[in-house]
């Protein structure tokens, strides 16, 4: 997508509803440029009427906050998208580091939890920007927006590499100046970090984003999810219950003062919980003021660098295939499966190995020492089988096969008498003398 001042340079992020890019944005005069990130609704959306007015009820919300802590949104814009379509899009504060997420995640595949100090300083950042949303007015009428953010979760808070905590995403916000109102019973935002008001499809007020914070304070101090079923039906549920476990007995930096901090947040009756998030900051400035714990930006961007290097170093490591590794995929994926390549060869073998024994097909190699005897018992069969030939003993100089193995090692052959001409064929001799040859030379190597 190209606007007339504005330029996608690459995707950052996509999700059900809309798809955000980095972008340049450049000045009609002057030709100055300013990195942006640009978020676009799905083309597939794009045709939805009703999803374009909430579209634009997110946008013109945002450009009204105006708030250090708050992902600042400086445009709205339409550009053509081919075939008669047209592509919404909103133009946004550029912030070059990670969201929440992407923090919380590291610290996980490190087995580390993220120090008490930097969790409460990034939430207090938050409930700076809460406090402002609630109880913001309309710049036109002066009336209170009666702003609920309704999706208060880690990929919706941003964090710079300069240690700065940044709330965005304002999309399913709940204000009175909303041009669309939600249906009745419609329950929206993510179901892990609802609040039992919103689970139980309950009116909502900013009470419901102080319990979300209560959550992401749970779930930083002890690195683990609160709320997460099997299913999203089993997710709802364990929120409505809203049971917390221990703090204390998951995490020793944590004291029965801060726990008492969260379940405040945390608490399933609205009543009974913080009334205002500026309330909920002011509570978490407190403890650490008391406990002597000093924490500032730095901290996290620290926190913040040390996340981002690792992850590019490890991204670096991952080297993206050559067009030979390609083409060598390609071949690779018409094969259904080794097993079908295996089990034919192996499919024969056994197919082999049951076939019936056939005694036509057998040599009788013992007179092949002079020693023939076929009037026995056991032989007469095998005698009746086989055609009337009279086997030519081996050529002087190889001592007979069944002496050797008798007497454990070749013996010096005996003068025979000159049998008669052989009826043989000469390819039938070959062959057996070939066969005493690699019995004589196994032997020997045996030894």
């Amino acid at each position: 997508m190209d606007h007339q001042r504005y330029k996608l340079l690459e995707r950052l992020d996509a999700g059900g509803m809309a798809e955000v890019f980095r972008g340049v944005s450049e000045s009609m005069v002057g030709g100055l440029k300013r990195a942006v990130a640009i978020k676009r609704i799905l083309p597939n959306l794009a045709k939805n009427k009703r999803f374009i007015q909430m579209f634009l009820d997110e946008a013109r919300l945002a450009m009204s906050l105006t708030h250090t802590s708050i992902v600042q949104v400086f445009d709205i814009g339409v550009s053509d998208a081919g075939n008669g379509d047209q592509a919404y899009f909103l133009v946004m504060e550029f912030i070059d580091g990670c969201n929440l997420k992407v923090l919380l995640d590291h610290l996980r595949s490190q087995s580390q939890r993220m120090p008490v100090s930097q969790a409460l300083f990034i939430l207090m950042e938050v409930c700076r920007a809460l406090s402002y949303a609630h109880e913001v007015n309309d710049p036109e009428t002066n009336q209170p927006l009666g702003i609920v953010h309704r999706d208060i979760s880690p990929p919706n808070i941003l964090i710079s590499r300069r240690g700065e905590v940044k709330l965005a995403d304002f999309g399913l916000a709940k204000a009175a100046s909303q041009l669309e109102h939600t249906d009745p019973g419609v329950v929206k935002g993510k179901f892990s970090y609802l609040s039992p008001e919103a689970a139980n499809a309950q009116d909502i007020d900013r009470r419901a984003d102080i319990f979300a914070v209560g959550i992401l304070l749970y779930e930083m101090l002890t690195g683990k999810r609160l709320f997460e079923g099997e299913t999203d039906y089993k997710t709802v549920l364990l929120v409505r219950k809203a049971e917390i476990p221990s703090l204390v007995a998951q995490n020793p930096e944590v004291t029965p003062e801060l726990e008492a901090i969260v379940r405040k947040a945390l608490a399933r009756d609205a009543a009974q919980r913080y009334q205002r998030a500026d309330d909920l900051a002011d509570s978490m400035a407190q403890y650490l003021f008391s406990r002597g714990l000093k924490v500032t930006s730095r901290d996290v961007e620290q926190l913040v660098v040390r996340c981002l290097t690792e992850r590019q170093r490890s991204q670096a490591e991952v080297k993206p295939p050559s067009l030979i590794d390609n083409m060598i995929l390609d071949e690779m994926q018409k094969f259904t499966s080794l097993d079908d390549l295996i089990e034919e060869p192996l499919a024969a073998a056994k197919a082999e190995g049951t076939t019936p024994l056939n005694p036509d097909q057998f040599i009788d190699t013992r007179n092949w020492g002079g020693e023939s005897d076929l009037s026995g018992p056991s032989n007469r069969s095998l005698r009746t089988s086989l055609p009337p030939v009279r086997l030519t003993p081996p050529p002087a100089g190889v001592a007979p096969l069944e002496s050797m193995l008798e007497s454990g090692g070749p013996k010096k052959p005996a003068i025979a008498p000159t049998p008669p001409a052989s009826k043989i064929p000469l390819a039938l001799l070959m062959a057996g003398l070939f066969a005493c040859l690699v019995a004589l030379g196994y032997f020997l190597l045996s030894r």
